[in-house]
């Protein structure tokens, strides 16, 4: 062999996990190198999705029980329940899935090394070690996978105690009385309701326009509806934001100023127990020596690559975090194991330009396709179809009547062209739409097909029947139901 290996891959992240598993598939010879010294998976596993979602889950569980039983739960989550009893199942969860993927590598004999991968060239990674050997290994391809790190804010410091960030916040010792969210993306929402289910009196500054804006109209008057009743105050155009201590009142003021108010020199003041700070993320691209290889960046540092995740120099395959949009854990597992068959000559389809994606806020939000407005705007004739939970035998039966299933397909040949959720199991939900869609599947798919019930999925039925009244006049509606697409 040329090379020590036949792919080096730079973080075992879930891009780079794929890729390793894949590759070991093929019967390649596959090196991993993680720079964290005790865990896998990176952000993924330990700071990131997997421990943010199990909280969430231990929030959701305690929100079920509470709406089930109303009368027999006066008290709040943080008066019954300690932090320390909450984050144990995170812990479990996050010590659990480590096992599994180290389980997972030496299953596939897939060999790993702990410390910091920096390219020297184009075939060649020289690794520091944490106990600071250095060491070098050839590949004759290589995938960079190293993930993202947050942005630290201009205007305040995270001392990680009354200011915290990603990491900090899965490490409190109790549950917040009070909790104020500085973000404007999907972990905002995800956080600041998970929080609120808790028990916690929550607040979130946004520092953009609008708070997320590509969510589907009738999906964020839903939102909202979710935020009142959680009493969860969302402040949009927020700047100039300052953190200081109030010793005499033993609270955390945050000072901000709204560029939207009349008065904008009036600066506001929120008092909280904690700030949860959720800014946006830089990829760890600084430092690993990419510019030795020749490989190109964007502007922000990104790695540029092309459909086959394939950067500039054609050895050199990137994904996860670290090439940008979407920087979904779902769509990283898929860029990892595509970008393996295309660098080892394997034939395999390509993902659907339709992907989903979901909110793990209390409750889900999910979607796949085009929204209603972002349809009609291109020039599509669509027809809507909705349920609503409230209107769901399961919902009933669970007390989970919050939510909206909306399907947006077009009036003509009745092709679904986006579905859009908010409700309990709404990421779950998501799927069968996406089947549909996937396979070129019009409405009466949910209609023509026996659905379990009782079932959430039970709101795609509904949603089909009331678009198809609105597409066809009363009388001659079923009959054309049942015909073939015309």
């Amino acid at each position: 062999m040329k090379y020590d290996y036949d792919v080096i891959i730079i973080g075992s992240g879930p891009a780079g996990f794929s890729c390793a598993m894949q590759s070991s598939k093929f019967d390649k010879k596959v090196l991993v190198i993680e720079a964290n010294k005790d865990s896998f998976g990176g952000t993924w596993i330990n700071s990131g999705t997997i421990p943010s979602k199990a909280l969430r889950e231990t929030a959701r569980i305690i929100q079920r029980f509470q709406s089930q039983f109303e009368d027999l739960t006066h008290e709040k989550a943080y008066q019954h329940h300690k932090m320390e009893e909450l984050l144990k199942y995170k812990n479990e969860t996050l010590q659990s899935k480590n096992s599994k993927v180290e389980n997972d590598f030496n299953k596939n004999e897939i060999d790993t090394v702990r410390g910091y991968g920096v390219l020297k060239d184009a075939n060649t990674i020289e690794v520091q070690k944490h106990d600071g050997e250095i060491e070098e290994f050839t590949a004759e391809f290589i995938f960079a996978s190293p993930g993202s790190k947050p942005i630290n804010p201009e205007s305040f410091d995270v001392d990680h105690d009354k200011v915290l960030d990603y990491t900090s916040v899965l490490n409190l010792t109790h549950i917040p009385r009070k909790i104020l969210v500085i973000g404007s993306g999907v972990q905002a929402l995800e956080y600041a309701t998970t929080f609120s289910n808790l028990g916690s009196r929550v607040s979130i500054l946004n520092e953009a326009d609008s708070f997320l804006p590509f969510l589907d109209n009738e999906i964020t008057d839903q939102l909202i509806q979710v935020l009142k009743k959680q009493q969860i105050e969302v402040f949009s155009n927020a700047n100039n934001i300052t953190i200081a201590s109030n010793s005499l009142r033993n609270t955390t003021e945050v000072r901000y100023q709204l560029r939207n108010d009349n008065e904008k020199d009036r600066t506001h003041v929120i008092e909280t127990e904690h700030v949860l700070y959720l800014g946006g993320k830089t990829p760890n691209t600084s430092g690993m020596g990419l510019e030795n290889a020749g490989v190109e960046l964007d502007e922000d540092g990104y790695i540029n690559v092309d459909n086959d995740y394939q950067t500039n120099v054609d050895n050199i395959f990137a994904g996860g975090d670290v090439i940008g949009y979407p920087a979904l854990a779902s769509a990283s597992f898929s860029e990892g194991r595509l970008a393996s068959c295309r660098m080892f000559g394997i034939e395999a389809l390509d993902v659907p330009p339709e992907i989903p994606f979901a909110i793990y806020s209390i409750p889900e939000i999910s979607s796949i396709g085009i929204t209603e407005k972002e349809a009609k705007s291109r020039g599509y004739d669509v027809t809507v179809g909705r349920a609503y939970y409230k209107n769901i035998t399961q919902g009933d039966i669970s007390n989970q009547q919050e939510g909206l299933l909306k399907l947006v397909f077009e009036t003509e040949n009745l092709n679904l062209v986006g579905v859009h959720i908010i409700g309990e199991r709404a990421s779950d939900l998501i799927h069968l739409g996406q089947a549909v869609m996937s396979l070129g599947g019009d409405v009466r798919y949910f209609i023509n097909h026996v659905l379990n019930y009782p079932t959430y999925s039970e709101a795609y039925r509904i949603a089909a029947f009331n678009g198809m009244n609105r597409v066809y006049k009363a009388g001659v509606k079923y009959k054309k139901i049942l015909k073939n697409k015309n």
